[in-house]
């Protein structure tokens, strides 16, 4: 039996990363801190991952540790010898050199942030070391270099965040503000859900290459799943599980002028997908108990539309479902982030001389010739695809299903 040991686990891909990695049985193992010694002793365990708080509390219960792990000063991977020892190793240092490897961004050379002092950032600032930064700086809460004087290092070309700091469910926030940092060349972020951080999304939008942890967490899982069976695994399966995962955690998310089909489009694809359905306009209604012809009346557009935010917020913030936004949501920024955090994104277009009215205060009172020049750029900003709407249900699902 083989698992992952921390104190509040959650949802973890852990157990579905190592059922594609070998033919062992691996689970969760919830442990309190003053249980973990006798866990540890009990040796219920064939290995085991290691996650916080535990990376470096396992350290004195380990007959052996690799000399990569004593070097980083932490481990996360645990197997058990013949003697019956245990033997500490760290396969985060495999995660995060494949993640660099893969992003394609130069460390030689770089003066680099690592944001966080905890355990995470060990095995990150050894690799930046072995790759040949040319500074790393550690910036914690205190201490010499912190986020109250970091303006002293707005001449970084690459930042590091190893933080849980917008991780799921605190979607969006982020540790620091790119504003300042004039010569940046690349951003990494070792949280994975979701798939684009805050701090992601501020760096692609500056146009600096970025990218966030999820093949770290496959690359480290696949060189744990080496060390629990001792057989080697090619490294083409890390690219394959990646991307199973990533679609799996995706939402897909409809955007488009109001009426043109994407709620039914979005019911449609979710029952082929078995995906869960949301349609924001619904959820809106039923949290606000009123219409929205009412909400407008009472609260205005501007109310109507900070609603809608909220809404937003809530449902882009999971993963694996199906999500039909309303037509104006592409209208205020704020949303950008919301809608492209953990989505692959349509543009449904469908022939403005086709929309129905019905129902919908803002087509009723506004020429949609107009309104849609408006809202073209910015739904073609938003999205990953743009989609033809016109046609029947059945065509434009086709067309839909053929992107994906």
């Amino acid at each position: 039996m083989y698992g992952l040991l921390g104190e509040k686990l959650g949802h973890s891909f852990s157990p579905q990363i190592h059922a594609r990695l070998g033919d062992y049985e691996y689970g969760l193992f919830e442990v309190a801190p003053a249980d973990l010694e006798s866990f540890l002793k009990a040796r219920g365990f064939d290995g085991l991952n290691v996650t916080i708080p535990y990376k470096k509390a396992v350290l004195p219960y380990l007959s052996e540790i690799s000399e990569n792990a004593k070097a980083i000063g932490s481990v996360n991977t645990i197997t058990v010898l013949p003697d019956g020892g245990l033997r500490g190793d760290n396969t985060d240092y495999d995660g995060f050199l494949y993640l660099v490897r893969k992003s394609g961004i130069a460390v030689s050379g770089k003066k680099t942030l690592v944001l966080g002092s905890g355990g995470a950032s060990l095995p990150i600032i050894k690799v930046l070391r072995d790759l040949g930064a040319r500074e790393i700086v550690n910036i914690s809460r205190g201490g010499e270099n912190n986020y109250q004087n970091i303006s002293r290092h707005f001449d970084a070309d690459l930042i590091v965040n190893t933080t849980p700091v917008g991780m799921y469910p605190k979607n969006l926030e982020t540790p620091l503000p790119l504003d300042g940092f004039k010569k940046l060349s690349g951003v990494l972020d070792i949280v994975y859900n979701p798939q684009k951080t805050k701090l992601i999304l501020d760096a692609e939008r500056r146009g600096i290459p970025a990218c966030s942890g999820l093949s770290m967490l496959v690359a480290q899982a696949k060189r744990a799943a080496e060390l629990f069976t001792g057989e080697p695994i090619a490294d083409g399966v890390i690219g394959e599980i990646h991307r199973d995962l990533a679609r799996q955690m995706q939402n897909l998310v409809l955007v488009g002028m109001p009426g043109c089909g994407k709620s039914t489009l979005g019911r449609r694809i979710a029952e082929k997908t078995d995906r869960p359905f949301f349609d924001a306009d619904e959820v809106l209604v039923q949290k606000a108990g009123r219409t929205i012809p009412e909400i407008f009346k009472t609260d205005g557009e501007a109310g109507f539309r900070a609603l809608e935010t909220q809404v937003l917020s809530d449902l882009c913030r999971q993963s694996g479902a199906v999500i039909a936004t309303g037509g104006g949501a592409v209208t205020r920024p704020e949303n950008f982030d919301i809608l492209r955090q953990n989505s692959t994104v349509l543009f449904i277009n469908r022939d403005i001389s086709v929309l129905p009215t019905d129902g919908r205060p803002l087509s009723q009172q506004n020429n949609l010739s107009d309104m849609y020049a408006q809202r073209l750029p910015l739904y073609r900003a938003v999205s990953d695809f743009e989609i033809d709407g016109n046609g029947d249900i059945p065509t434009v699902e086709r067309r839909i299903t053929e992107v994906l």
